[in-house]
């Protein structure tokens, strides 16, 4: 196991990020997560929609809200299980873009609007971009998931106390 491997394992000068998105369904409510390393430091966050939305739309907001959570540029090792997340970003976008936001069939993409974010929040930064295989015992693959289940849990949780 390499230090990229596993939460609190980081190499030197290199912030570690570990997302995840979950839904209930698909469209349904939904959650994302995130684990950030850096050195000894780690932090998480988690949110989530009540109302219907995608777990494509929650891999990719789990990766917009890690990255903006850096309060300065960085050197990122952006973990995901998400092979729409990781090859949009590193393959899909620049197309996008030069289409004016069409995929190759000319068609719209879909989540242009977090799409266009994701693009912004990766750009403040160097971010290298990896694949993990999903619910196979990766420590920080398996921590993003479950703040993915309690985001999308408190999202419930607050609806329903909403309409109370």
């Amino acid at each position: 196991m390499t230090a990229g491997d596993r939460p609190g394992g980081t190499a030197h000068g290199v912030v570690e990020i570990y997302t995840d998105g979950a839904c209930s369904g698909n469209p349904g409510p939904g959650g994302w997560g995130a684990v950030l390393q850096y050195g000894d430091r780690a932090k998480e966050l988690w949110g989530g929609e009540a109302e219907a939305t995608t777990n494509n739309r929650m891999e990719l907001m789990a990766a917009i809200k890690a990255l903006e959570g850096l309060s300065r540029r960085s050197k990122v090792r952006l973990h995901t299980d998400s092979s729409y997340l990781r090859n949009g970003i590193t393959g899909w976008l620049a197309s996008w873009k030069r289409n004016g936001w069409k995929t190759a069939s000319k068609q719209p993409v879909k989540n242009e609007d977090l799409w266009r974010r994701l693009d912004a929040a990766a750009g403040k930064h160097e971010v290298d971009w990896l694949w993990v295989k999903g619910h196979a015992g990766n420590p920080g693959n398996e921590r993003a998931d479950e703040l993915a289940n309690r985001g999308m849990a408190e999202a419930l949780a607050a609806s329903r106390a909403g309409r109370r």
